[in-house]
């Protein structure tokens, strides 16, 4: 694989084949967002924070849990010129202002930027790989590890994405989980393969005490 450049950027995003291109939509200033091989992307309006629930835990193996941590988040949005406060210790789940497609020989690497993790905003510590071919907003994981409040508001830069060329392209058979996605969304863990096996395993073997 190689990095793209700016210049290999600006190519895909001028690509003469349709299928060929990356969309990045809005691309408010190109010449500001594209900088030294990589693309500046913003904060969007919708904001998923954690709340406080009645369950102690969420055991991503139990099919009741699937419920509660769907009800462990709330959803709101913001308005250009609103802000949000990040607590030191707090965890938000947003979006990119932008709508993003990849071609088929083309994956990402999303990691937030380092103004502001300097401030002690962390975002997309864990989730950092673009799938060949993914369409959608990209979901950013937004922890305040500092140790003053810091506000956050909707536009304004915050995350970077480095494209890298595969050596061929890829042939997509199963579209990922977060496929498509508009605005934040909730995990999807729950529907891991090994995950739904083991809570089968879990079951039968909880029959069999039963008996």
């Amino acid at each position: 694989m190689v990095i793209l450049s700016s210049k290999d950027i600006h190519d895909y995003l001028r690509h003469p084949k349709p299928m060929k291109r990356l969309y990045i939509m809005p691309l408010l200033d190109e010449e500001k967002q594209i900088d030294k091989g990589s693309v500046d992307l913003r904060l969007g309006f919708i904001f998923m924070p954690s709340k406080m629930i009645q369950s102690s835990k969420i055991d991503v193996v139990s099919k009741d849990d699937k419920e509660i941590a769907r009800n462990s988040q709330e959803i709101f949005r913001l308005d250009i010129g609103d802000y949000l406060v990040m607590h030191p210790g707090s965890f938000i789940l947003s979006s990119t202002l932008e709508y993003l497609r990849l071609p088929y020989d083309l994956m990402g690497y999303l990691s937030g930027r380092s103004s502001w993790g300097r401030l002690g905003i962390v975002i997309h510590a864990t989730a950092t790989h673009v799938h060949p071919g993914y369409t959608g907003n990209l979901t950013f994981e937004i922890a305040n590890i500092g140790e003053i409040p810091v506000y956050l508001y909707p536009g304004l830069r915050i995350a970077q994405i480095v494209f890298h060329k595969l050596k061929t392209e890829e042939i997509i058979t199963r579209k990922s989980k977060y496929y498509g996605e508009l605005g934040p969304g909730y995990s999807k863990i729950f529907e891991d393969p090994e995950i739904i096996k083991l809570g089968k395993y879990i079951d039968e073997k909880n029959k069999e005490r039963l008996e």
